[in-house]
């Protein structure tokens, strides 16, 4: 399954499912592809809600899934997606049969994201893979129970989790596959994928795709 993910920059996944195309927080997109039937937002950061970028993969059916404290903001783009859809942390549903969970995201001893902003990391039912997208998060009480076989987890620091710390929570909920992300352009680099990659244990497989 993860050979049907790419990471462009930061928190931008997408995945192909099929038909489907599934894009998660789409930044710095190269080329308008027009391909989203759904693009789900982690939160209003400009690094994960970009109207620009939206706009660049959406088409006229796409739905569009934000946190329901995100709404107004989300209406920015709504001339370019078929429908906006509200989510709130630590709830499971089925979007136009997309299974989701959602999953709080949140910093510990830090402000950037707090839990009463009502952002989110999801869980995607995909090819019979649960594939867990923390969003911008350190490790915390809720995440600590994540049930998954895919991981996509933030280790670049200061605005989340770091890479040794990325590493503990994997290596806690132990996933087949875990893909660090949010590294490489706005905080960290290169060597925070390889400390990740040292401190997660067997048999978790690492996968770098930025």
């Amino acid at each position: 399954m993860t050979e049907n993910i790419t990471v462009n920059a930061q928190n931008s996944i997408r995945i192909q499912d099929g038909s489907r195309v599934i894009y998660i927080d789409p930044f710095r997109v190269k080329k308008e592809k027009h391909d989203a039937d759904f693009i789900l937002i982690t939160h209003d950061h400009y690094d994960h809600f970009s109207p620009e970028d939206i706009v660049k993969v959406s088409k006229p059916d796409t739905i569009l899934v934000v946190p329901g404290t995100m709404m107004g903001k989300a209406r920015e783009v709504a001339g370019s997606v078929g429908d906006i859809r509200m989510v709130k942390p630590d709830e499971s549903g089925d979007i136009s049969g997309l299974s989701y969970e959602t999953i709080p995201a949140y910093n510990v001893g830090k402000s950037f994201h707090q839990k009463n902003a009502g952002w989110v990391g999801y869980i995607l039912t995909l090819g019979g893979k649960r594939i867990y997208i923390a969003g911008d998060t350190d490790r915390n009480s809720d995440n600590e129970k994540v049930k998954c076989d895919i991981a996509l987890v933030p280790i670049g620091g200061t605005y989340t989790m770091d890479a040794k710390e990325a590493a503990n929570l994997i290596n806690l909920i132990q996933p087949e596959v875990a893909i660090p992300v949010h590294y490489g352009s706005v905080v960290g680099s290169k060597s925070d994928a390889k400390a990740f990659s040292r401190n997660v244990n067997a048999p978790v497989k690492v996968e770098t795709k930025l």
